[in-house]
This record gives C-alpha cells, structure tokens and sequence, in this order.
C-alpha cells in the first residue's frame, strides 16, 4: 500500500530480490493519476518480468480476495494512527497480515557522512531548513549531494535515477509541479539534487560528493542511514508528533530537533512542542529558529484583490489552511479573493475533498491536463496581482495573464542555536568519516 514514493523504494530494497515473498500489487492512494500503471518490469526486476500492477486503494478488500493475499504491508506517510489503523482493520477483516516494514529493513548505508532533514509533518518547515544545512555544509567546504524523497510522477524508467543542475533539467525530465518545488530552490542556491525510484542507485551517484544531506518528503523517515537525523517540529501542530505516521519514529530518532515558526507561533504552542518533544526524545538537543519572508517585488497591495497560491502538499493532505502566501497578503493589506468560484476540474474536486483549505490556491500539477486546468482557474480569478508563495516559479513556465508576486522564506536562526549544533555536530562526524 502506497503513494509512489515509500512503497516503491521497499519494494526494491526489501522485495525485489526476496524469494520468501511474491508481490502480487501495489495500491496507490494521495497521489493522483498512479492507479491503472504499472511498477515497470525494468526496475522490479527479472522475477516480475511483465512489472506489477498498481490498483486504486480502494480495491484493496477486492485484491486480497482475488490473489489471494497473505500479506499487506503499509508504506507510505503523513496520515493519522487512526487512519492506519483502519487500513489495518480493513486488511485483517479480508483475513490478511498487515505489516509496517522499519527502518532497519529499509534504510540504505552510505560510505559517506548522511545528515537527514525530516518533519513531523508535511509544511513544518522542512525545506528551508534543508536548504539551511545545505549552505552550512558548503560554507564549511565541502560538497554537498542532496539526495531527495521521491515523486514518483511521470515515467519511472526515465526518472529511475536523476541528476539535477540546472533548470534545462528540471524541463528536460518533465517534472510535476511538485517536484519543482522542491527541486528548483536547491538547484538555484547552486546545488546539486540527485532523485529518482531506485534509491540505491540514486545513492550511489550521489557518493561523489563529500556529504550526503537527505532532504526527506512528508512526515516519512529517511530512505539512508543518517550519521545525524535532524527533524523539525510545527508548534501549530505539535502534537501530531504522537497523532501521525510516521512522526514517532523521526521525532525519537533525532539527534536535533528544530521547532520552527517562534516569530508567529502562541508562546504556549512553542512550550507545548518543546515539552512534548522532550518527553518522547530526552537526549535530542532542541533548537528554536523562525523563517523570513519577501517578495521579489516591492508593489503597493493595500487594498488591491489578490489571489494566493500555496505549496500544493502543504495545503492539502498537510491539512493546512494556508501558508506563508496567505499571510504576506493579509499582513500588507491585501483583499483575499476565494479561488473556489473560478476552480475547474480536477482543482474543484480537489478543494471537495479537501474541506479545510482556506481562501488559497493549491498548486496542483500532476499531469498535463491538471497543470492546464491550474492555469485557467487562475487566469479566470478577478484579481489584481497574484501573490505566489510556492518554491517553484510558476510565472517561468505557466501562461499567467497577471502580474505574479514570488514570496519566499528562508530560516532565520534567531539565537544561532542551530548553526551552534551543526558546528559542533558536523565537525565531529566528519573528523569520524571523512578525516
């Protein structure tokens, strides 16, 4: 069970080549347009030589009866114990096993020093503070390979193994929207991004660099063995640290936890994350850093309608309402247009299935067809100015007909803690492994 990220990579690393099991499918769920593929034979290996089917979630009852399934394993992130345990209700009702594979199983070791950057949830903060360490390490003067969570959108024999530079690239593999967020800030900071579906091989490349930094997706533990796990904790939603799979496992595994956004955050909400951090983690060193946002254009928007995009993932099954977006057009004036009226297609359906966004646009983009359906509804919004908080640079490659307003944020180490620990930390791994 799957959302083309997690279960694939335990698929390879776990089942490919395992003769005590034979894995007759995989479901897909949170991501779009994955059901109705197939793993492909080129990556699952000469014991599935015709691939492995990947069928909707919702077949699963039907699946188990069909292949007659023994065992289920659960492999993907940022949902709640009680959702899993449905699932889990679901798949032992069929008369099944249901599993949850750990990371000793599915960890991959590096010759190289692995510092991993992971979250309690998706839109923690996780990205800024990759891209935080990232420039440590470099300033240090050392190179950095940043190894990235997979989207496993598009062509999976064509994306097995990228490696990413320059911008031609991100355009030259036909990335998602998605995958640009997170890509496109690394590669302009001058950094080289190494993805893909078979993570060993992915590592593999990465390895010509000094440093590998795992920049990890969702709420999900590291695809590599970290020498130092680094994970990041959103006050607003701290206690889905012991809520949500599989936080409990980065959040007891950290060497350093960072509890981002205290400029914004309820001081109680800020104590509550420390103190429940603490609890479950008593040797992780615990950091506190806020972000600071800009916009790459000085433009007066006081009273001028203004239509907000936010990250995607973010704001839907990271069950945010809004983002940093939403907060730079109401902190400078803004008239906050509901994108909701001018939605088509799959960007209506979305905002039906996702009952909590507030009066943003998610930027969706799975395929052709949704990124068109993205363009329309925003060029139909009746707005002045539209104020884009997503990584990614929309106005690069999407025909919008308004002027576009890029917000960004960045990690603001206010007490200079976390460059304090990474010193400190960084140095002593590499006089351990690098020498």
């Amino acid at each position: 069970m799957g959302a083309g990220g997690r279960d694939f990579h335990n698929f390879n690393v776990y089942f490919r080549n395992n003769p005590l099991y034979k894995v007759v499918a995989f479901t897909a769920a949170q991501i779009p347009f994955l059901a109705g593929r197939k793993y492909p034979p080129e990556l699952s290996g000469p014991s599935y030589p015709d691939g492995i089917p990947i069928y909707d979630e919702n077949e699963l009852p039907d699946l188990i009866k069909r292949f007659n399934v023994t065992d289920v394993f659960f492999c993907y992130s940022d949902v709640s114990y009680e959702y899993v345990m449905s699932k889990s209700a679901i798949v032992n009702s069929c008369g099944a096993n249901f599993h949850l594979l750990g990371p000793n199983d599915t960890m991959i070791s590096s010759e190289k020093p692995v510092i991993a950057v992971v979250a309690i949830r998706t839109g923690a903060g996780k990205s800024p503070v990759s891209r935080f360490v990232a420039r440590f390490i470099k300033d240090l003067g050392y190179t950095v390979g940043i190894v990235r969570h997979p989207m496993a959108y598009g062509d999976l024999v064509k994306k097995r193994v990228m490696k990413l530079q320059s911008l031609d690239d991100l355009d030259r593999y036909e990335l998602t929207i998605e995958e640009k967020e997170d890509f496109e800030p690394h590669i302009k900071n001058g950094f080289t991004v190494y993805a893909g579906v078979d993570y060993i091989d992915v590592l593999k490349l990465a390895e010509e660099n000094d440093i590998i930094l795992w920049d990890g997706g969702n709420n999900d533990y590291p695809f590599i063995k970290p020498d130092i796990y680094i994970t990041v904790v959103d006050p607003y939603r701290y206690d889905h640290m012991d809520r949500y799979y599989p936080s409990g496992i980065n959040i007891r595994l950290a060497d350093i936890i960072v509890v981002t956004k205290v400029g914004s955050a309820p001081k109680e909400k800020i104590e509550a994350a420390t103190e429940l951090a603490r609890k479950y983690n008593n040797k992780a060193k615990i950091v506190r850093i806020d972000f600071k946002a800009w916009a790459d254009k000085e433009i007066d928007i006081k009273g001028r309608r203004v239509l907000v995009i936010e990250d995607g993932p973010t704001i839907t099954h990271g069950e945010m309402p809004y983002g940093i977006g939403y907060i730079y057009a109401k902190t400078n004036g803004a008239i906050i247009v509901d994108p909701r009226p001018y939605a088509v297609g799959t960007i209506k359906k979305a905002y039906q299935k996702f009952e909590h966004i507030g009066p943003v646009l998610p930027a969706l983009g799975y395929s052709r067809l949704q990124i068109e359906e993205l363009i329309e509804t925003i060029n139909k919004a009746q707005v002045d100015y539209v104020i884009s908080a997503t990584p990614t640079d929309l106005s690069r490659y999407l025909g919008i007909d308004k002027e576009v307003i890029s917000v960004r944020y960045e990690v603001d180490d206010l007490y200079g803690d976390l460059a304090e620990e990474l010193k400190l930390e960084i140095r002593k791994l590499i006089s351990e492994k690098v020498g």
